[in-house]
């Protein structure tokens, strides 16, 4: 069965002003008075696709503007530029009313599920809220058998439901944001560091769920982690981004194979083999640029081996290779590297 496209990203910029007041701006350098503007270019022209009942995970170092695609993606942030399509509809420039048929649709799963539930609700009332909210006719009867199902689903007692957030632990916690995020029946859950907050043994159970409901419930994934093992298990196709930028996207099995972008290459050489002949950890030269300042031309050209003058100037655009990966690398392109 061909899977049908669920989710478009075209061209998305977010950035964030941090100048603060205007006072504040106003800088004396030179002689004179000058307002310097602090901007934090989080996410640059980001595009890429995801096909409904597959998982895409986003990886790369802290701060490279994976999460805050996420909440863009979610609507949390509003894009700058840039559109977001689903299932063919633009989304990113409806009105709040327009946007509640979307909302049940498109749920998110938080990496801090005690931060993320409500410490003064019970399980029952951090369930039944988002059920009542989307369906205002339905019977309180029909609400609790909701309830109880998506707490099975889930693999927590329905029992359970008087108890506040407190008296579970952390792995009980985040099942419930599941149940949460699945109450109102969803067809796209974005996943951001699900597991990060969690104990290794708890953390294998949270993705075997995370599979199981994709595999019953026709789920489809955008997963947001540093963990480049766990991102090798779950995901179909992975989106390598570095300083806000996409810098390669293939699926899983080529691009742990035969990653092609160096930045891909040095992030994928990061994780442990035990037993490994041959094997060469590559460091980066440098210190990761602040998104504040970008440097000119390819984000990674200052830490990058093979960098040359057209990578110092030129941005690279993204580009199709045989395989079907994206690839945003002039080196790639000009087939030196």
């Amino acid at each position: 069965m061909e899977s049908t496209l669920l989710l478009r990203l075209k061209n998305v910029v977010k950035h964030f002003d941090i100048s603060g007041s205007l006072l504040e701006q106003l800088k004396f350098e030179g002689g004179k008075i000058i307002r310097k503007q602090a901007i934090v270019q989080a996410v640059n022209d980001v595009s890429f696709d995801i096909m409904g009942g597959e998982t895409v995970s986003v990886v790369g170092e802290s701060g490279c503007g994976k999460s805050t695609l996420a909440r863009t993606v979610m609507g949390l942030y509003a894009p700058n530029s840039g559109e977001i399509h689903y299932k063919g509809k633009r989304i990113d420039n409806l009105s709040r009313s327009k946007m509640l048929p979307y909302r049940a649709k498109m749920q998110m799963v938080f990496q801090d599920p005690y931060a993320s539930l409500n410490p003064r609700m019970s399980v029952s009332q951090t369930l039944e809220e988002p059920i009542r909210f989307h369906n205002p006719g339905i019977t309180p009867s029909e609400v609790a058998d909701r309830v109880a199902h998506v707490m099975e689903q889930v693999g927590v007692d329905p029992a359970w439901r008087t108890r506040y957030p407190h008296e579970f632990s952390g792995g009980q916690r985040q099942r419930i944001s599941i149940a949460r995020a699945l109450a109102v029946g969803p067809d796209f859950i974005v996943a951001d560091e699900p597991i990060a907050a969690l104990d290794v043994s708890i953390q294998a159970q949270i993705l075997n769920l995370l599979m199981e409901l994709q595999d019953k419930n026709g789920l489809t994934y955008m997963f947001i982690s540093h963990d480049l093992s766990v991102v090798e298990h779950i995901s179909n196709r992975v989106a390598v981004m570095y300083l806000g930028s996409l810098c390669e996207l293939a699926e899983t099995g080529n691009l742990y194979e035969q990653p092609r972008h160096p930045y891909t290459k040095a992030l994928l050489s990061a994780i442990p083999r035990l037993g490994a002949k041959g094997f060469r950890h590559i460091k980066l030269e440098g210190d990761v640029p602040s998104p504040i300042n970008l440097p000119t031309g390819c984000v990674f050209h200052g830490r990058c081996p093979y960098a040359n003058e057209r990578c110092r100037t030129e941005i690279p655009k993204q580009h199709l290779r045989a395989s079907g990966s994206l690839v945003a690398c002039h080196g790639v392109e000009e087939g030196r590297i």
